[in-house]
C-alpha cells in the first residue's frame, strides 16, 4: 500500500505518463478536469499517511500526546420550566335556594282518587252479585235493541281508529349557509366585479354610448328561433334513428330466411360429407389390418439386432467407468488441499483475536480535538451556543407568533366588511329576483314542421311492415330466462323497447332544459354525447 500510494500520488508520475495513458482511453480535458486536477488537490493531505505508513514499515516509535483526563458533570438540559400562574376564573353566582314545596309533605291526589274508584267498584261489583245470585235466571232473557246506542259505540270507535295526518310544513326557500373564508372573499370579489362593471356601464352611458337593450333583445328573439330550429333537428334526427331502427329489423328479418335456406343447403352437404367420410374410415381400416400382419412379420428378425446392440452397449459402459474412477481421484485429491488451507486460515484468524484490545476511550470535554480546523470548539462551548441558538429561536417564535396574531385580526376584519358588504348585495338581489318573478314567463312547445311530420309518417309505414312480417315469419315474444329455442328478434325487441324509451326520455328532458334557459349550448352537447355513448347510438349534435 506504502509503494502505490508514494507511487500514484506522485505529481511527477501523475502529470506525465499517466494522464497520457489515460488520455488514449478518454478524452485529454476530462482526464485533467476529473481525475488529474482532484488528485493533485488531494496529495498534499495523502502526503502525512505515506510518512505514518513508512515509519510503521521502518518499525519507528511515533510519541503520542496523553491528554489530561477531566471529570464529566450532569447533563441540565431537562430543567423543567417554571409553571405559568394560572389566570384566575370568575365564581360563579349561585341560584337563589327555593323553599321545599308544601306539597311533599303531603299524600299525592292521584291515590286519593285511585282510592275512591276502587271503592266504588267494589261496591258495584258486591250490588251485581247480589242481583245475579237474587235472579239467576234473568241473564238469558234477551234485552230490545237500541239503536241510538249501537251508532254511538260504532262512531267513537270510528273516531278513535281514525287517521290524522299531520300538517306538511312549507319548504323554506331562503336556508341559511355557513360561509367558510374562502367562499366570503369569492362572493366579495364577485359582487365587486359587477359593481365595477356597472359603474364602468352607467359611465359609458353618461358619456353618450348607447343602451344595448334593443340588442339584447334582438339577440334573445335570435336565440329563440335558433333554439326552435334545433329542438326541431333534434327531433328529426330522433325520428331517422327510429326509421333506422324499423329498418334494420326489417333487413334482420329479411337475413333470417335467407339463413333458413343456407342451413338446409348445409344439411344436405353435411349429410353427403357423412357418407364419403364412413367410406373413407372402412379403407383405412383395411389398410391397417394389412400394416398389423406386416408388421408381426418383422418382429421375427428383431431378436438377433437386440443382442448385438446389448454387446456394443457393454463395451461403452466399461470404458466410461474406467476413465470416471480416475476423475474422481483427482477431484478427492483437490478437495484435501483446499480442506487443508482452510484449516491453517481459521487457526490464522483464531490467533488474531485471541489477542487484547484496548477498547476505553477517556474524553477530556473542556478542550478541542486538535484536528487544527478552524471551527473547532470543545464540547462545553458547543454546549453554551447551542443554548444562546435556543434564546434566539424562542425569540423568533415569540415575533412570529405576535404578526400572526396581528394578520388573524386583520383578516377578521377583512371578512367581517366582505359580510357586510354581501348581505347589501344579496338585498339588492333578492329585490330583482322578486320584480323578475312578477313578470310571465313564455314557454313555447316544440315546432313541428313539415319534416317531422313525413318522417313519423314513414315510421309508421316501417312498423306496419315489420309486424305483418313478423305475422309471416311467426316471432312470438318470450320472457328473458326461456330455453335455447328462444328466438332472436324476440330478445332483440326486450332490449330495444327498453332502450328508445330511455333515448326519448333524455331528449325530452334535454329539450325542457335548453327551453327554459338552464343550460347552454355546450353542456348539451356533452350531455347527448353522454346519453348516446351509454344507450349505444351516435349523438345529435347541437348546432
Amino acid at each position: 500500500m506504502h509503494k502505490f500510494l508514494r507511487f500514484f500520488f506522485n505529481v511527477l508520475n501523475l502529470s506525465t505518463w499517466i494522464k497520457d495513458e489515460w488520455s488514449q482511453i478518454y478524452d485529454s480535458l476530462y482526464v485533467k478536469e476529473n481525475w488529474i486536477d482532484p488528485l493533485l488537490e488531494w496529495q498534499p493531505k495523502i502526503d502525512p499517511l505515506i510518512k505514518e505508513l513508512a515509519d510503521k514499515l521502518a518499525n519507528r516509535v511515533t510519541t503520542v500526546k496523553t491528554l489530561t483526563v477531566t471529570k464529566p458533570n450532569e447533563f441540565d438540559l431537562t430543567t423543567p420550566k417554571p409553571r405559568a400562574i394560572p389566570v384566575p376564573e370568575p365564581i360563579p353566582l349561585q341560584e337563589k335556594h327555593h323553599p321545599v314545596p308544601q306539597s311533599t309533605y303531603k299524600p299525592p291526589k292521584e291515590k286519593q282518587l285511585l282510592q275512591k274508584i276502587k271503592y266504588r267498584n267494589r261496591r258495584k261489583a258486591e250490588e251485581l252479585l247480589l242481583e245475579a245470585n237474587v235472579n239467576q235466571l234473568r241473564c238469558a232473557t234477551v234485552m230490545p235493541e237500541n239503536k241510538a246506542l249501537k251508532s254511538y259505540i260504532s262512531d267513537s270507535m270510528k273516531n278513535k281508529t281514525k287517521f290524522r295526518a299531520q300538517k306538511i310544513q312549507g319548504k323554506i326557500d331562503n336556508v341559511p349557509i355557513k360561509l367558510n373564508a374562502a367562499a366570503i372573499l369569492r362572493e366579495g370579489a364577485l359582487y365587486q366585479r359587477k359593481m365595477e362593471q356597472e359603474l364602468n356601464r352607467i359611465e359609458s352611458l353618461l358619456r353618450g354610448a348607447r343602451d344595448p337593450s334593443e340588442f339584447l333583445e334582438w339577440q334573445r328573439q335570435m336565440r329563440e328561433k335558433d333554439l326552435e330550429q334545433q329542438l326541431a333537428e333534434i327531433e328529426c334526427r330522433r325520428l331517422q334513428g327510429k326509421l333506422s331502427h324499423e329498418e334494420a329489423v326489417l333487413a334482420r328479418q329479411n337475413v333470417i330466411q335467407e339463413n333458413k335456406k343456407k342451413a338446409e343447403l348445409k344439411r344436405e352437404e353435411t349429410a353427403e360429407l357423412m357418407r364419403q367420410y364412413a367410406e373413407k374410415r372402412l379403407q383405412e381400416e383395411k389398410e391397417m389390418r394389412e400394416l398389423v400382419e406386416q408388421v408381426v412379420e418383422g418382429h421375427k428378425n428383431v431378436k438377433q439386432a437386440r443382442m448385438k446392440l446389448q454387446k456394443y452397449k457393454r463395451q461403452i459402459v466399461q470404458e466410461v467407468s474406467g476413465e470416471s474412477r480416475e476423475l474422481l481421484r483427482q477431484a478427492l485429491e483437490e478437495e484435501e488441499e483446499k480442506i487443508k488451507k482452510r484449516y491453517e486460515l481459521i487457526q490464522q484468524i483464531r490467533a488474531i483475536e485471541s489477542l487484547p484490545f484496548f477498547r476505553n476511550k477517556f474524553v477530556d470535554l473542556t478542550q478541542t480535538a486538535g484536528y487544527g480546523f478552524s471551527g473547532e470548539m470543545s464540547i462545553v462551548e458547543l454546549r453554551e451556543r447551542l443554548a444562546l441558538l435556543k434564546e434566539a429561536q424562542k425569540k423568533a417564535e415569540e415575533e412570529k407568533r405576535d404578526q400572526i396574531i396581528h394578520e388573524k385580526q386583520t383578516k377578521e376584519q377583512l371578512l367581517l366588511d366582505k359580510l357586510e358588504q354581501i348581505s347589501i348585495f344579496r338585498g339588492a338581489a333578492a329585490l330583482k329576483q322578486e320584480e323578475k318573478k312578477i313578470k310571465p314567463q313564455l314557454t313555447e312547445g316544440l315546432v313541428k314542421n313539415e319534416r317531422v311530420l313525413d318522417l313519423q309518417k314513414k315510421i309508421t309505414e316501417k312498423t306496419m311492415e315489420r309486424k305483418k312480417q313478423a305475422e309471416i315469419l311467426k316471432i312470438t315474444p318470450q320472457k328473458d330466462g326461456a330455453g335455447p329455442g328462444r328466438s332472436w328478434e324476440s330478445y332483440e325487441n326486450s332490449l330495444q323497447e327498453p332502450h328508445w324509451k330511455e333515448l326519448e326520455e333524455s331528449r325530452g328532458h334535454q329539450f325542457k332544459m335548453l327551453q327554459h334557459g338552464f343550460m347552454s349550448r355546450e353542456t348539451a352537447q356533452k350531455m347527448a354525447a353522454y346519453q348516446a355513448a351509454r344507450n349505444g347510438t351516435t349523438s345529435c349534435i347541437l348546432r
